[in-house]
């Protein structure tokens, strides 16, 4: 039924965490939907190749997306 995609930097998330992100994912999709669907949605991570991608002018590096995932503030 409902797939769901999210691309990340490669590198960024460890195993453990890109489990963590599918399952949470679904699971939250599954509770906004109602119903079923939690039982009836995939999921799937797929890693972008650093220095792949941009928005605007600049250029994300896997670098720019582990300095997001460990800021503390």
């Amino acid at each position: 039924m409902p797939h769901i995609d999210i691309k990340v930097l490669e590198g960024v998330f460890n195993d453990t965490e890109k489990e963590r992100i599918l399952l949470d994912l679904i699971a939250a999709f599954g509770k906004a939907a109602g119903g079923n669907f939690k039982e009836n949605t995939s999921a799937k991570i797929i890693e972008i190749k650093s220095g792949s991608w941009a928005s605007g002018d600049q250029i994300f590096r896997t670098e720019f997306g582990l300095a997001i995932k460990n800021d503390k503030s």
